[in-house]
C-alpha cells in the first residue's frame, strides 16, 4: 500500500537521536527524507560498531533515508541545501544553537521565504530562557530536569537506561509535524515548531511536579514500585523468579487475597481495604505479599495470578526480550547486511514487512545534486 506521506519532502539537518528519530518515522509513513550530513558524517555513525560493523543508533533511526553530504562553508553546497529546502515541505534540524542561522537556513528565514514550509527546531533547552544557548544531550537534561532524581534507588538517582529524553523529543516533533501538515491543509501556511529536549523532559515530569507544586510531595526513588500504590513490586518466588506485580484498585487485591496469596478476608480488614490504606503501611503490605509468594513456585504464581486477571511481568533481561514471544520484528538492509529490529509499536491493516534502506555516508549526494541542480 502506498504511503501515507507518499509525495512528501523532508530537508533534515540532522545529527545524534532526536531529530533523527522524527524523520525517520515520517521515513516510514512514505515520506522522502534528505539526510544533510557534514562531510565527515552524523557523529552517531560512530557510537558503536555493533550492527555488522555499524553504529545500532545509526541504523536504528536512519533507515528509509538518503543521505547528501554537504558543507555548508561553500558556496554550492550552500546554495544546493537552499534549492532542496525551496521544494520541500518540512525542514527538520538539530544543530548547535545559532548555527542553522550563521549557516543561512534559519527557521525565521527559511519560513519568510516559503510560506507553506514547516520547519522543525530541536533544541536542548528551546530559544527562550537564560538556558537557550546551552548545549544539551540526553542523559545532561535527564539530570537537570528531575527525571534522574526519580530514577534508581533509595542510595542514588539514576539514569534510564536508554535515551529516553532524546527519543521522546523525537516523539514529540514527529506528532508536532503530523499536526502541522493537517493543518497546512485549511490555512494552506506552514508552521514554525520548537521543541527541545528540557520542554519534553519536563513534560514527562507532570505528575511529580503537581504533587511537589501543590501537596510538597517530594517524588521517592523507589526502584521498581510504586510512590502511591501498594502491593505495586517485585516479589520473587519459591524458585527465585523476580516476579512484578500491580494492584491498581480495590478489586484487584481482593482477587489476589482469594485467588493468589491465600487470606481470604484480608480485603476487608480496614489497614488494607483501600489503595490509601495499603500504601500508608506499605511495607506490612507488601512483606504480606512477598511471604506467600516466597513458598509458590513460579509456574504455580503465573497460573494463579493468570486466572485471578492480576497484571503481572517476569523481570526480565535483553536476551530475554530478544526471544520474546510477544515481539514482532520488521527488517530493513543496510550496506553489511540485513537488519531486524522490534516493529512499528502502532500497527494497522495492510502495513509493509519491510522499513528503507540505511544509507551509506553521501550516498545520494551526486544524485541529489543532478536533480536539484541550478
Amino acid at each position: 500500500m502506498p504511503g501515507a506521506l507518499d509525495g512528501l519532502l523532508v530537508v533534515s539537518v540532522e545529527q545524534a537521536v532526536a531529530a533523527p528519530y522524527c524523520s525517520a518515522r515520517l521515513a516510514d509513513a512514505g515520506a522522502r527524507v534528505i539526510k544533510i550530513e557534514r562531510p565527515e558524517g552524523d557523529f552517531a555513525r560512530g557510537y558503536d560498531s555493533y550492527v555488522h560493523g555499524l553504529s545500532s543508533y545509526f541504523v536504528w533511526l536512519n533507515r528509509g533515508k538518503q543521505s547528501v553530504a554537504l558543507d555548508f562553508k561553500k558556496a554550492g553546497d550552500s546554495a544546493l541545501l537552499q534549492r532542496l529546502i525551496g521544494k520541500a515541505d518540512v525542514l527538520i534540524q538539530n544543530l548547535a544553537p545559532g548555527a542553522a542561522e550563521r549557516a543561512g537556513f534559519g527557521s525565521a528565514a527559511m519560513r519568510a521565504k516559503h510560506k507553506q514550509l514547516i520547519t522543525v527546531d530541536v533544541s536542548g533547552y528551546g530559544d527562550h530562557g537564560p538556558y537557550k544557548n546551552r548545549r544539551a544531550y540526553d542523559l545532561l537534561v535527564q539530570a537537570e530536569s528531575g527525571l534522574a532524581s526519580i530514577t534508581g534507588t533509595e542510595h542514588a538517582p539514576g539514569r534510564v537506561g536508554i535515551s529516553a529524553t532524546d527519543i521522546g523529543t523525537g516523539m514529540y516533533a514527529h506528532a508536532a509535524v503530523l499536526e502541522a501538515l493537517i493543518a497546512r491543509q485549511k490555512t494552506a501556511e506552514g508552521r514554525a515548531i520548537k521543541v527541545s529536549l528540557f520542554s519534553s523532559m519536563a513534560e514527562w515530569m507532570a505528575v511529580p511536579l503537581l504533587a511537589m507544586d501543590y501537596s510538597a510531595y517530594e517524588w521517592p526513588r523507589l526502584g521498581l514500585t510504586h510512590p502511591f500504590i501498594a502491593p505495586y513490586g517485585v516479589y520473587p518466588s519459591s524458585d527465585d523468579v523476580p516476579v512484578l506485580i500491580s494492584i491498581q484498585n480495590d478489586r484487584e487485591f481482593e482477587r489476589l487475597c482469594h485467588s493468589v496469596i491465600d487470606r481470604p478476608g484480608l480485603e476487608k480488614d480496614p489497614k488494607y481495604a483501600t489503595g490509601i490504606a495499603r500504601n500508608e503501611r506499605r511495607d506490612d503490605t507488601n512483606s504480606i505479599v512477598r511471604e506467600a509468594f516466597s513458598k509458590i513456585t513460579f509456574a504455580e504464581l503465573a497460573t494463579r495470578l493468570d486466572a485471578a486477571q492480576i497484571a503481572w511481568a517476569r523481570v526480565s533481561n535483553i536476551a530475554a526480550l530478544s526471544k520474546h514471544p510477544q515481539l514482532r520484528r520488521m527488517h530493513f538492509k543496510s550496506s553489511k547486511g540485513d537488519v531486524t529490529v522490534p516493529a512499528l509499536a502502532a500497527s494497522w491493516d495492510g502495513q509493509g514487512e519491510r522499513l528503507g534502506d540505511v544509507p551509506d555516508l553521501g550516498q545520494h549526494t551526486d544524485q541529489v545534486r543532478r536533480e536539484f541542480s541550478e
